[in-house]
């Protein structure tokens, strides 16, 4: 029987700094370390990409790290410490062609792979099953927590209608062929929200705020079908007092 200790000695990273951008061995580490204890959710495919990122930043926060989003000597460790990692068995599911999502939350000897739960395709003649109230259909955790600390950061001292109006304007975007199809891609697009150019994407959302990212995936838009929104009081771009207006709420003007 394998101990804990050597799986972790053995299965260990590299010495590089793993950062947004890498794939390989490590990447598949991490992201199987991360999903053990339950802060990733997507396919183990050893692609760093904007999951695995924030995966690793709730991480870093939560066990009182430096939140920066690499996975350097310090962040290493603390995974190895609170973690487990078989590297055959993952290194198995992932060349059988699993969408290997499902790594974490038992032992290591009772790990199958993923359950008769997840499923890696949808037949087009059924419909599709309810998901969990926290993970809508088409979306991830770490969507969600993302729209989440988006709408914290623009619009917490707005009223409700106007938070969820926000959220959605990032949902209107990811559904617009003009910007990014990604949520992380329409948030993190250069110069679209203050909250990103700032640093108040980083704050921890209250739960108002992933109240009114729930609701508005869930298809309530007080904007509108809105694809912009801005501050008239605050506002400093000529731009933007040009986009035809569709409402107000709150301090936000919603636009197109």
């Amino acid at each position: 029987m394998i101990s804990t200790t050597n799986v972790n000695q053995s299965s260990a990273f590299t010495n590089q700094v793993i950062q947004r951008g890498a794939v390989g061995e490590d990447v598949i580490e991490l992201q199987s370390r991360l999903q053990y204890i339950g802060f990733y959710n997507g396919k183990i495919d050893g692609v760093f990409g904007w999951g695995t990122y924030w995966a690793l930043r709730n991480f870093q926060y939560e066990f009182g790290m430096k939140v920066d989003g690499l996975a350097g000597p310090g962040t290493k460790a603390k995974l190895v410490k609170a973690t487990q990692y078989n590297k055959q068995f993952v290194k198995e599911q992932i060349n059988k062609g699993k969408s290997f999502s499902h790594y974490g939350g038992t032992n290591l000897g009772k790990q199958t792979g993923p359950g008769k739960k997840t499923t890696t395709t949808k037949a087009p003649t059924k419909a599709p099953k309810p998901t969990a109230a926290n993970t809508p259909t088409g979306f991830s955790q770490n969507d969600i927590n993302l729209m989440a600390n988006a709408v914290h950061g623009e619009a917490r001292g707005e009223p409700y209608e106007g938070q969820v109006a926000v959220a959605a304007v990032i949902l209107n975007r990811v559904n617009s062929s003009t910007f990014p199809n990604t949520v992380a891609g329409v948030i993190f697009e250069p110069g679209a929200f203050t909250a990103v150019s700032d640093g108040q994407i980083y704050l921890t959302p209250n739960e108002t705020s992933k109240r009114a990212v729930l609701d508005a995936i869930n298809g309530w838009d007080p904007s509108t079908g809105a694809l912009y929104y801005f501050n008239p009081n605050t506002a400093t771009s000529a731009w933007i007092w040009t986009r035809p207006q569709i409402k107000q709420i709150g301090e936000h003007i919603f636009c197109n």
